[in-house]
């Protein structure tokens, strides 16, 4: 049950994270306005409180790991809301951090 609640823990900061920071792009770059910035800057507030829900105590591991989960998940999202295609180095290099983050947040460790 541990690992379960800290993949979707991770999914939540993800959607957190990277929907703060579209949304301040879409505010920006498309300029739709203060209140699309201001709603990703709520977001992205409520990423930092997400990750501290984490079961792991170690800040440098949850960051770490919670990095390769914001690679693969922005490719995601820009795949669903901005039609973005990736090409297979975007899928391998993705693969490649999810691996990463399963050796790093569930490797067996001694105590």
């Amino acid at each position: 049950m541990t690992v379960l609640r800290s993949i979707l823990l991770f999914v939540l900061a993800a959607l957190a994270e990277i929907g703060g920071a579209w949304l301040i792009w879409q505010g920006v770059r498309e300029h739709r306005g203060w209140v699309w910035i201001g709603a990703g800057v709520v977001a992205l507030g409520a990423y930092g409180f997400v990750a501290t829900l984490q079961p792991d105590a170690n800040f440098g591991r949850i960051l770490a790991a919670y990095g390769g989960i914001f690679v693969a998940g922005s490719l995601a999202w820009g795949m669903v809301l901005d039609g973005f295609r990736p090409d297979r180095w975007d899928v391998l290099g993705a693969s490649i951090c999810l691996i990463g983050v399963a050796v790093i947040m569930y490797s067996p460790r001694s105590a």
